[in-house]
This record gives C-alpha cells, sequence and structure tokens, in this order.
C-alpha cells in the first residue's frame, strides 16, 4: 500500500482551524519524518519537521502521536504549522493578499536524517477569507480601510481591526472574524498611501468617521460595536471606547493604558503622548536587535499621568491581553495598571496574561515571531515569546476575543458554527 497523507476534516479550510494530519501505509514501527513547507507572497520558504514513529498498524495520527525531536516534542497537532520557520532570520509569516490562501505541503520521509526518500505528501489549502465573505475596499472621506462582510442579511456585530505602529492596512485578522460572523473594518492610520508613517498627532476624527462608516451598514446590529487592537492599535482601541461614542466592548492586545508615541487629538482637547526617550533602547551587540522596554518613563510617576486614557469614563467592557515574554515593551505590567485603575473605579474587566507568550499574538497558527524589522523605524526589533507557549496562547486568546465580543455586541454565547 502506498503511503498517504490526509488533512482531515478536509485539505481546504481557514486560517485558524485546527486540522488533523494523518498518514498511513507505513511499515509498523516504521520511523519518519514529517516536513511543513510554507512560501510566503515574497517567495520566502518556511518550514518545520518532526521526527516520528508508526504505530503497529503503519499509521500516524498527530493529534495521537508524540514527535520524538525536531522543531517541537510531544503530542502538538498543529505542531507542523506553528513552528513554521525561515530559513532567513527575522522574517514574519504575514498575509498581505487575503483573497489567495497559505498552500502548506506535508510531506513524509524516510527516517530521521536527511529527508531524501520522499514517501508520500498532500497540499492543505489555508485560506484567510470564508466562502461567501466579501472584501470591499474603502475610501470614503478620509478613511483608509477595508470592510469584511460575512454572507446574509445579519445583524452581525461590527468590529474595528487597529494594528500597531508598523502601520499600513493590515486585513488578515479582520478577514478571518469576518469568516466568524462579525463584519469588521481593517483600518489604517499610518504609514499607508498618504498617511504619514510617524504623524505629528492623530486626530481622534478620523477614527470617529470609521465608527460612524461601520454602524451605518445594514448588516451591522445597532446596540454599538467593537474594537480590537494590538500594541499601539491597543491603546487607540481604548481610546476609541473612552472617548467616542456607540462602543461597546474593546480588547486590548500588548497594550497599555496610557496613550504611547504620538499625541492624540480630540474635540477641545488632547492626549499627550507618554513621555519617552529613544536613548534608552539597548541594541544587542550580538543579534543586533533592538530592545525599546526601558525606553519610556515610569508609568507610575504622576507627572506621566495626564497621558493616561481615562477609560474609567467609558461605559463599555473591556478584555485585556498580555505576554509574559513580551520583550518589546512592558505590556504585563501596562496592562495589570490599566486593569487596576478600572477595578479601583468599580468597572468590570477582563484580564489574561500568558507565560512565555511574546508581544505580536496573532491568531492561531501563524508561527511566532522572535524578532523582525519594525516597518516605519526601519530596526530590527526583539518581540519576545517561546515556541510552543506562545502557540498555545494564541489559541487561547483567539477564543477568548471571539467569546467576548459575541458576548457584549451580541448579548449571546458564540454560536457553535463559528468556532
Amino acid at each position: 500500500m502506498a503511503v498517504q497523507v490526509t488533512v482531515l476534516p478536509s485539505p481546504r479550510c481557514l486560517f485558524d482551524d485546527p486540522v488533523q494530519i494523518r498518514v498511513a501505509g507505513l511499515l509498523p514501527q516504521q520511523a519518519v519524518t514529517l516536513r511543513a513547507s510554507l512560501v510566503d507572497e515574497s517567495g520566502e520558504l518556511f518550514q518545520a519537521h518532526a521526527h516520528y514513529r508508526a504505530g503497529s498498524s503503519g499509521e500516524l495520527d498527530l493529534s495521537r502521536s508524540p514527535a520524538l525531536g525536531g522543531s517541537y516534542s510531544g503530542v502538538e497537532p498543529m505542531g507542523l504549522l506553528w513552528s513554521l520557520q525561515s530559513k532567513a532570520p527575522y522574517k514574519r509569516l504575514a498575509k498581505r493578499n487575503v483573497l489567495t490562501p497559505f498552500c502548506v505541503d506535508f510531506e513524509v520521509y524516510e527516517g530521521h536524517g536527511d529527508m531524501s526518500r520522499l514517501l508520500g505528501k498532500c497540499i492543505n489549502e489555508r485560506w484567510f477569507l470564508g466562502e461567501g465573505v466579501k472584501r470591499i475596499s474603502v475610501r470614503e472621506g478620509r478613511l483608509k480601510a477595508t470592510l469584511f462582510l460575512p454572507p446574509g442579511p445579519g445583524p452581525f456585530p461590527g468590529l474595528i481591526d487597529l494594528y500597531g505602529s508598523g502601520g499600513g492596512l493590515v486585513e488578515y485578522r479582520a478577514s478571518l472574524l469576518a469568516s466568524r460572523g462579525f463584519v469588521t473594518l481593517a483600518l489604517a492610520y499610518m504609514a499607508f498611501e498618504d498617511l504619514p508613517a510617524m504623524p505629528e498627532i492623530l486626530e481622534l476624527g478620523y477614527f470617529e468617521e470609521a465608527v460612524n462608516f461601520l454602524r451605518k451598514q445594514q448588516q451591522v446590529k445597532d446596540t454599538g460595536i467593537g474594537v480590537l487592537g494590538l500594541s499601539k492599535g491597543a491603546d487607540l482601541a481604548l481610546s476609541m471606547a473612552t472617548f467616542l461614542p456607540g462602543i461597546k466592548a474593546a480588547v486590548s492586545i500588548s497594550g497599555s493604558g496610557f496613550n504611547s508615541f504620538i499625541p492624540l487629538r480630540g474635540d477641545g482637547f488632547t492626549v499627550p503622548p507618554h513621555p519617552y526617550d529613544l536613548g534608552r533602547m539597548k541594541t544587542s551587540d550580538e543579534s543586533g536587535l533592538v530592545d525599546f522596554r526601558d525606553v519610556l518613563d515610569d508609568h507610575r510617576d504622576p507627572a506621566t499621568w495626564d497621558c493616561r486614557i481615562p477609560m474609567e469614563r467609558s461605559l463599555a467592557k473591556f478584555l485585556f491581553l498580555s505576554g509574559l515574554d513580551d520583550t518589546n515593551w512592558k505590556s504585563d505590567l501596562y496592562c495589570r495598571d490599566a486593569v487596576q485603575r478600572l477595578q479601583q473605579y468599580g468597572r468590570e474587566v477582563e484580564f489574561f496574561s500568558y507565560s512565555g507568550a511574546g508581544h505580536l499574538l496573532e491568531p492561531p497558527y501563524l508561527p511566532l515571531c522572535q524578532a523582525s524589522i519594525h516597518k516605519v523605524l526601519g530596526v530590527f526589533v526583539h518581540w519576545g515569546g517561546q515556541w510552543k507557549e506562545h502557540a498555545k496562547a494564541q489559541e487561547d486568546a483567539w477564543r477568548r476575543i471571539q467569546t467576548f465580543f459575541w458576548q457584549h455586541l451580541m448579548d449571546s454565547d458564540i454560536p457553535k458554527s463559528k468556532l
């Protein structure tokens, strides 16, 4: 019998779908190496491999069979995906065009050695856009955004999705959320088209335009919307929930409770950026990586408190997520400070801190990026994270984000069909 590699329940799925990888037709107890390969849109090759031993019937099931070494060890059903690593250092796997899938080649090789004898293979198409989800480019007023609409009349919960100070228009998280039943607006706010790479000031009115645009979409439930952000996008999400009407729920990922790096101008007020000194950044002699953890002034110093976002004024619900191995900045400390402030005012708040997780908490099965170039600053930044722990954190955080928004925007539990 020929060796067969299968991906269940289907070789075509969404990127955040867990799959079962099975191998049949091996000899009893046969030693093999499984390898996953993915080429991103810039031509960069990402690979992972693990050593296995077939069972007595000549089969392998990665949801039950332990890896004996390689990129990971132990029973890790999705290990071949979350441990993908580029040959070149400091590369981040991210999807630029969400209309096409990432194609992952799963191959089985004889033995635990040089992977010279191929026994079998298959392809897993991992999509970022569910069937029937519409992608609409938005250039209305000042807005530079992309709207993703789930199929059907709705009403659906509405979300605004913000990435960090690397800028650009990042769509892959928004497209996956739309594939799970959220009308999602991916919003650019710096370093995109004619938006400056490092704005002198950010206008709250720009974000209010995004809220108004989303709320007027027919498929959006009219009881209020949600906003989620990563890093700089996280404090913007908190500011939106504090200063703008119509936001019921906000998620901060690796963020802070103060305004960071760029002044935020509202109607008759400006929130200054938390004081920082780039002279305090450390560059590793060995790797050349930059550590930003010490650039910010002490957030406990009352002289910095005018930079705080007064979240306690907001009626929104808040969820904070952070990694204890974030080496970009002290997000866990900053999140704890924000959570304590809200609790002092008797506010209900959810907070999850993940051991071994780094700064870039992404949708599940995107591999850990410990370091990469910061597109705006032009330096290689150390993001932190441990492979296995970061992967588990991303799975848990993704479930929590969706459950939180379903609960507070639809007053219901997450529909089973959406998970």
